[in-house]
């Protein structure tokens, strides 16, 4: 019997989603905003927005915003542009509506901050109802309108004569809940307007209705930004310019640089941090979008490798997130970003070509900085590379100084090798720059681009042990039977062991091993290992082709003068343990476990000889 359909019987119904409320605002004082505190930014934001659509009907109007907290309410009135009862359906009780209309209006709202709608919701976070009255200045003896929504997801509204609100514009009242006291005092509440609001370019007052002095009326703006005074001079302007940034980042820029992009209308200043910065740490920046501000870690609108500044910047044309707490990454903020940084490159270039005490302390405090930038910036290498600090055996020195000295500069790969060979490749002459560091080995290798003359090779154990002087072939026979002892005893370490001359006297053994080296031999003991049979005796032949350590023995030292010519096999191995382990810890690098072992049991078994000796 075949199957009957019965799609035809069953008609779909479709339905509406129900928003819990509740679980939105919890979504949102959760997820969206970082804090309750982001409520007075979107009345504010709102307010503004009000009133550049108010400046677009009446462009030489004279219109505020008014801030009133008493403890009781938090109260935010603007002469903005107002709403109809319309505009009051659209835009205050629907969120997330997406149509044509919506799309034109968003169009139309280009000039403004953020949107009416979900912002408004961030009330709910510190109060259980909202109030707004609202008249338009689009229509003349528009009615007053009221509008009243509940944290249950409910609202009402209603229309009231002219004469419920004189003036166009809108006012937000809310009645704070018992928990919410934190953020809705009146200290707090203007210590917020002026956080949020101190650029902006529109008055806003404070009154927290003591009727005190300084309480009435108290501008939260009183300036405007300190880069869009006028001031008597240069000087003037630049100490002015580093006053802000002392008052905003809490220290005194080494030197402060203006940014401005009229193309997306931006203005600002980076302060330049007066001591070195963590490698990789990134500093937030204070940007504000038309005078609010957006954020205060905006680690998005410089470079990673300009960490050496902070900056505050105002900017008309960068786009807000959804939470209004950070920026959209788009197109035009990567062409700020790019913009930004060459406003930094330049002052680098100015300071290296005008002002060489600005430009040492900087380096001073910043080379890792500047190495980040000269890596990959041609023009930043070519002005700065002599002048930056490398670790070198002449001291810590710039690249220029060090090449005048050494007509071949020797780079080691890492900073162990360096702590390994600096002292001798120094009293042997040789010149050689720590390249362990950050950039510093590539930076070195690129030496002659600026320097023609200058020669630059790597550092290998050849090149030192070529520049230690051999001993007498007496000397060298003497010693022969304890060079054998001393070579099975290390045979475990796949280290040999040579008998050389150098300075400096004190040094009784160097090591001469790369971590290559070690990684080779590491690796090709695990093949041996795991391989076994034929292939393990292949490779076992093949193991003397693997690179080798050598502890080479300092024949002008004391120690060793008296170690060679040892002729108990026991104390003779046990000596070359003891000056391989004592090499191993002057190489600063990290020690094997054989290694450990090897350094306490030698200590021990000297120590135990001289006691059998004394008694």
């Amino acid at each position: 019997m075949p199957l009957r359909d019965n799609t035809a019987d069953h008609a779909a119904t479709d339905r509406t989603f129900q928003v819990d409320l509740r679980g939105l605002v919890d979504l949102l004082s959760h997820h969206l905003y970082s804090s309750p505190r982001v409520y007075l930014r979107e009345l504010m934001q709102n307010a503004v927005d009000a009133l550049t659509a108010r400046y677009a009907v009446e462009p030489h109007g004279v219109f505020g915003i008014r801030l009133y907290a008493d403890g009781s309410v938090v109260r935010v009135e603007d002469d903005g542009v107002g709403l109809t009862e319309a505009d009051v359906h659209a835009f205050l009780a629907t969120i997330g509506r997406s149509s044509k209309r919506a799309e034109r209006i968003a169009e139309q709202r280009a000039d403004f901050i953020g949107q009416f709608g979900i912002g408004l919701l961030s009330c709910f976070l510190v109060a259980d109802e909202i109030h707004v009255l609202s008249r338009s200045a689009r229509t003349p003896d528009a009615p007053a309108v009221e509008w009243r929504g509940r944290g249950d997801g409910s609202y009402s509204v209603r229309t009231l004569p002219p004469s419920a609100r004189p003036r166009p514009g809108t006012t937000v009242t809310l009645t704070p809940r018992a928990d919410a006291g934190e953020w809705t005092r009146p200290a707090q509440v203007h210590a917020l307007a002026r956080h949020f609001g101190s650029l902006l370019r529109h008055p806003v007052t404070f009154d927290d209705g003591t009727g005190g002095p300084g309480s009435t009326g108290a501008s939260v703006n009183p300036e405007p930004a300190p880069w869009s005074r006028t001031y008597a001079t240069p000087g003037a302007r630049s100490r002015a310019l580093a006053a802000y940034g002392e008052e905003v980042f809490g220290f005194t820029p080494l030197d402060t640089i203006e940014l401005d992009l009229p193309a997306v209308g931006l203005k600002g200043i980076a302060c330049v941090l007066p001591e070195t910065v963590p490698a990789g740490r990134r500093h937030g920046h204070r940007v504000h979008v038309k005078g609010m501000l957006l954020s205060e870690q905006a680690e998005e609108i410089l470079p990673e490798w300009a960490f050496f500044v902070r900056c505050v910047v105002d900017a008309e044309s960068l786009r807000p997130t959804a939470s209004r707490e950070s920026l959209y990454e788009d197109d035009t903020l990567a062409a700020v970003r790019d913009a930004l940084a060459e406003r930094l490159r330049a002052w680098i270039a100015r300071a290296a070509a005008s002002d060489p005490d600005l430009l040492g302390r900087f380096l001073q405090a910043h080379h890792l900085a500047v190495k980040s930038l000269a890596v990959h910036d041609d023009e930043i290498l070519r002005m700065l590379l002599p002048w930056l600090p490398f670790e070198t055996t002449d001291g810590h020195t710039t690249l220029d100084e060090f090449a005048r000295t050494h007509r071949t500069v020797l780079v080691t790969s890492t900073v162990e090798e360096f702590r390994q060979v600096a002292a001798i490749a120094s009293a042997a002459g040789l010149g050689v720059v720590n390249g362990g560091y950050t950039y510093d080995r590539e930076l070195v290798h690129r030496l002659p681009e600026i320097r023609p003359e200058a020669a630059v090779a790597d550092l290998d154990p050849e090149t030192l042990t070529a520049h230690l002087d051999p001993v007498d072939r007496e000397t060298e026979l003497a010693a022969a039977a304890y060079l054998t002892q001393a070579r099975d005893a290390l045979a475990v370490f796949d280290c040999d062991v040579a008998l050389r001359t150098f300075q400096p006297a004190s040094a009784p053994a160097l090591l001469v091993d790369s971590r290559e080296a070690r990684h080779e031999r590491t690796r090709s003991q695990l093949a041996r290992e795991q391989e076994g049979g034929l292939w393990g005796d292949i490779l076992g032949a093949l193991r003397q082709e693997a690179p080798r350590a050598q502890l080479i023995l300092n024949q002008l030292n004391p120690l060793v003068r008296t170690a060679v010519t040892i002729d108990e096999p026991e104390l003779a191995r046990t000596s070359a343990e003891a000056l391989y382990g004592q090499a191993v810890m002057l190489s600063r690098r990290p020690l094997r476990p054989a290694e450990s072992s090897l350094i306490n049991r030698s200590f021990l078994d000297l120590l135990a000889h001289a006691l059998r000796k004394d008694s």
